[in-house]
């Protein structure tokens, strides 16, 4: 009886190690970080000013963690970027020069894709949208 009480115990004693390793490998699978992934608006963005100056010229990226939602946006990549060249063209050069306008254009602009998308694909998984390059003149 006292050799199976001790063989018990060094099994327990063994067994220890593989459920902690276990317990990380759960932890680890729910700490992963989102994947993050851009989808990048080309070629760049030109469109004539309804005021305040002659043109702008941008770049455009888009940011999802969901990786059917960036097929989602190729797929449709037209329409955004068709979206997009309609809100650029009603924006008045003075405004959009500011550090405010763009901010203000950069939210109007993420609103207005994120809505199309919920039309299209029946979502929204957009995070972030950024400008890569803005000129105005």
């Amino acid at each position: 009886m006292r050799s199976f009480k001790l063989l018990l115990a060094l099994l327990m004693l063994l067994a220890m190690p593989l459920l902690a390793e276990d317990e990380k490998d759960e932890e680890e699978v729910e700490e992963a970080p989102p994947t993050i992934s851009y989808y990048q608006v080309k070629p760049s963005l030109i469109a004539n000013l309804s005021s305040g100056g002659k043109y702008i010229r941008c770049d455009v990226q888009l940011m999802t963690n969901d990786e059917l939602f960036l097929e989602a946006l190729n797929i449709h990549g037209p329409a955004i970027r068709h979206a997009l060249l309609l809100l650029l063209s009603e924006q008045d050069g003075r405004d959009i020069k500011t550090p405010n306008g763009k901010e203000a254009l950069r939210k109007k602009a993420l609103s207005t894709i994120g809505e199309l998308m919920q039309e299209l694909s029946g979502k929204n998984e957009l995070k972030a949208l950024f400008f890569t390059t803005f000129l105005v003149q």
